[in-house]
């Protein structure tokens, strides 16, 4: 079969779909200009993310990890949507509107996904864009630029923290709850822009692959899911998921 004839069979199975499940990686947001953690030049240049993303770190130097995390909310705070996204919502209103469901599971924290208009979204990563109370555990959305260091919880004033899974910390229970629901339920999983190395995401795929789901793979270049999956397209989550969803 050819590439063009796969991607056009897929492309009608995922137009039959009413459950459609997406999990989605920093390769949606990297068309829009998300940095990775760290920038080509700069004084983070001088730490590892793996140092400063984690409850230690923030243990011992809460105003360090909050400097770097307002560097990267105004890095961030310029981007916008990008065409994957925006497709993804309109998904997501067209199975509503069919009676259908549609879940998204996104490892990314930038929010862009809700910005472009999707609602059943399970950030299991956390949102850069939300604050937690490191006593009482109140989250709020937070989205000041630079935010005023070192910030305190408005009901009970104690320190404030990113709403971030941090390395070493496990993903919230409820989230996990969600995401496992929807990849064993779903008829289609698509995947977009996402390695496929770090767990739990890791065993995304081959949980909906053996509930029976159809698993679908876009990404730059081949992951570990690759061998794994029912089709696997290579390029860039703009152009490819609105041909896909078009």
């Amino acid at each position: 079969m050819s590439i063009d004839q796969s991607f056009e069979d897929t492309y009608r199975r995922l137009a039959d779909a009413l459950t459609v499940t997406v999990l989605t990686g920093a390769g949606v947001s990297a068309d829009s200009g998300v940095p990775t953690f760290r920038g080509p030049d700069g004084l983070w240049n001088n730490f590892r993310a793996e140092d400063l993303a984690t409850p230690e770190a923030f243990a011992r130097d809460p105003q360090l990890v909050w400097e770097w995390y307002n560097w990267r909310r105004g890095l961030i705070a310029s981007t916008r949507p990008n065409a994957a996204h925006q497709a993804l919502a309109r998904l997501e209103r067209r199975l509503d509107q069919r009676g259908g469901r549609f879940r998204l599971i996104t490892q990314n924290v930038d929010g862009l996904h809700l910005s472009a208009g999707s609602r059943r979204v399970t950030e299991i990563h956390g949102n850069i864009w939300k604050v937690r109370c490191t006593a009482c555990g109140l989250v709020a959305e937070n989205r000041d630029v630079p935010l005023r260091l070192l910030p305190t919880c408005s009901r009970c004033r104690e320190l404030l923290r990113p709403h971030i899974v941090w390395f070493g910390e496990t993903l919230a229970a409820e989230d996990l709850r969600d995401t496992y629901a929807a990849l064993e339920s779903c008829e289609i999983l698509l995947i977009i822009g996402t390695s496929g190395i770090v767990y739990p995401a890791a065993s995304f795929a081959p949980v909906a692959k053996s509930a029976g789901a159809y698993v679908i793979e876009l990404n730059l270049e081949t992951t570990p899911y690759t061998g794994v999956v029912d089709r696997s397209f290579q390029g860039r989550a703009k152009d490819l998921v609105p041909a896909l969803l078009k």
